[in-house]
């Protein structure tokens, strides 16, 4: 049975969109304004907004790099996670957030699609929490695995497909457009 046994209950979720992770980005800019719609959205609806921002040794906490991007800025009643890796679960206290606040059902936007995007949804159906991705609210750069180019917009639409459907006992994912977004 799962930890979080109220699904009505949702949060927005924006994850690492900072400066030194979205700069070089597929579609950056409309990204970013669709993902501070959704944004403007949950509050008018009283849905919780969690920031996660990632650091690393290339973005040192407090560095230009670490920083949400200029165009969001979270409410002083948002919470914010501090993380080291790729999931937003792994090493800090979003449990514990979304267990004070009742949340049972993420809303999952933000950055980078094939890294902190992906593991979070993972780590979150796993503990039992359902999602909902945002298909057109979520980004990365282009990539390469052995020689092989993998656009952005590949991976992108690869994780969009692959979380179509996606149940365990307990939990699942749906993925909707930013239009088709209800809160």
């Amino acid at each position: 049975m799962s930890a979080y046994p109220d699904r009505s209950k949702r949060a927005l979720i924006v994850i690492d969109v900072q400066n030194g992770v979205v700069d070089f980005a597929r579609n950056r800019n409309e990204i970013v304004t669709r993902i501070a719609g959704i944004v403007e959205r949950a509050r008018a609806n009283g849905i919780d907004v969690i920031w996660v921002q990632h650091s690393e040794d290339d973005m040192p906490i407090d560095s230009e790099y670490w920083q949400i991007v200029p165009e969001l800025k979270p409410a002083s009643s948002d919470r914010i996670i501090h993380k080291l890796w790729r999931s937003s679960f792994e090493e800090t206290d979003l449990e514990d957030v979304l267990e004070e606040l009742g949340i049972g059902h993420l809303v999952v936007t933000g950055a980078q699609t094939n890294y902190c995007v992906r593991h979070t949804i993972h780590a979150a159906i796993e503990r039992g929490l359902d999602v909902t991705l945002v298909e057109d609210a979520h980004t990365t750069m282009d990539e390469s695995w052995n020689g092989v180019s993998i656009p952005a917009e590949l991976i992108v639409a690869e994780l969009n497909r692959s979380c179509m459907g996606y149940e365990l006992p307990d939990s699942m994912v749906d993925v909707v457009t930013a239009e088709k977004l209800t809160f």
